[in-house]
């Protein structure tokens, strides 16, 4: 039986190190599913493993891809599913690792599938976004698909400030005339593999403090020439990220650098309190503390592993 080892946890709190040694532990290669360390321009403000962890154990999915590919998660599934099918042909084993929840599932279940758009809905959908804005996206999709609202709207309200997302939530009610939600949970993905969910957490203030020491860190390891470096690409869906964002909006004379360094760390507070609400809903994960001895996360998993 092949097994996916999968840690999943908030930014800062240890999956790197953990992944590691896990993946030494039971001899195993690690897939990245951090939807930002994919892209090889974003290196200090992604937080990607150094040189001296990714030579400690193989890792695959790491600065692959360019800021300037059009890189979806339908995307990632496909080719992470592919290397699995791989690395699974001489191993029993794999290591999951990474805070991207969105990325997480699409290897663990994968997403339903959706009828072809025809490109001119598509393109009146953004056009009319561009025009009047997110409001737009959310009366159309309350509109169009009045219980998928209420859903987001109570479950995930982020979501309604994601314009990617209801743009396609928007796009698929008006191609298909059908409810987006009318294609949740149709298809069956098969896996040929059991997953072991491994969660990390710790007490709200030591996250928050590793999390604002790490942007700290960051800065003075050139997170502002690294952003600095990208700043002419700035509309680039890759680089709406937290560490990029708020230092973009101070080369353009918006907030001053401290201001801005401040703003990085409040939105990745907020960020990581997103993540945990996120991967707590699958019950089926198994949360440690982030100091936790690895031997203790070893055992269970070899317990989880004799008993499947």
């Amino acid at each position: 039986m092949k097994h996916l080892i999968t840690i999943i946890g908030p930014t800062a709190i240890g999956k790197t190190s953990l992944s590691i040694a896990v993946a030494n532990h039971f001899k195993c290669e690690i897939i990245s599913c951090d939807s930002r360390q994919f892209f090889k321009e974003m290196t200090i403000g992604t937080a990607v493993p150094s040189r001296d962890e990714l030579n400690a154990a193989p890792h695959h999915f790491i600065q692959n891809k360019s800021v300037f590919k059009n890189y979806t998660v339908g995307d990632f599934e496909k080719e992470a599913l592919a290397k699995l099918d791989e690395l699974y042909q001489s191993n029993d084993y794999v290591v999951l690792v990474g805070g991207s929840g969105l990325y997480v599932d699409a290897i663990l279940r994968g997403f339903d599938e959706f009828p072809e758009i025809d490109p001119a809905v598509r393109t009146a959908v953004n056009d009319n976004y561009e025009k009047l804005g997110i409001p737009y996206l959310q009366e159309q999709l309350k509109a169009l698909d009045f219980g998928y609202f209420e859903k987001i709207t109570t479950e995930n309200p982020q979501t309604l400030q994601n314009p990617q997302r209801m743009m396609r939530f928007v796009e698929v009610c008006i191609g298909t005339g059908l409810p987006y939600s009318s294609f949740l949970n149709q298809k069956k993905n098969e896996r040929t593999f059991t997953p072991i969910l491994i969660g990390l957490e710790a007490e709200r203030s030591i996250m928050y403090d590793r999390i604002n020491q790490r942007v700290d860190t960051m800065k003075n390891e050139g997170l502002l020439a690294e952003a600095k470096s990208v700043y002419q690409h700035k509309e680039l869906n890759a680089l709406q990220t937290v560490g990029y964002r708020e230092l973009f909006s101070y080369f353009d004379g918006d907030f001053t650098l401290e201001f801005a360094i401040e703003e990085i760390k409040k939105n990745t507070r907020r960020f990581a309190k997103r993540q945990l609400t996120w991967f707590k809903r699958n019950e089926s994960t198994k949360w440690f503390d982030y100091e936790t001895p690895y031997q203790t996360i070893f055992n269970y998993i070899k317990t989880k592993i004799h008993n499947s």
